[in-house]
């Protein structure tokens, strides 16, 4: 799980979000808000950020990667088709 891309993307975003979130709720100046028309930029992309961060997450958590169970070969099975795995 600590090695699976959506924990790390899913961690980054996270942290990007509340960055973001604290930048928005103590550095909110009427300066920066006219620029951006009256919209606090930072507090709402800091909370969409930290949405999406915190799905990744959730998805690591509720869909584990799980390994492939090896097939035991058997030398005189016959191959599938593809000539890949012994038939079943």
């Amino acid at each position: 799980m600590l090695f699976d891309i959506r924990t790390i993307v899913g961690s980054l975003l996270s942290i990007y979000g509340v960055v973001l979130l604290v930048t928005g709720l103590v550095n909110n100046t009427a300066a920066e808000q006219a620029k951006t028309g009256g919209w606090n930029v930072n507090l709402w992309s800091g909370i969409g950020i930290l949405v999406v961060g915190l799905a990744f997450i959730a998805w690591v958590l509720i869909r584990p990667v799980k390994p492939v169970e090896p097939v035991a070969a058997d030398p005189e099975a016959p191959l599938d088709p593809e000539g890949i795995a012994p038939a079943k």
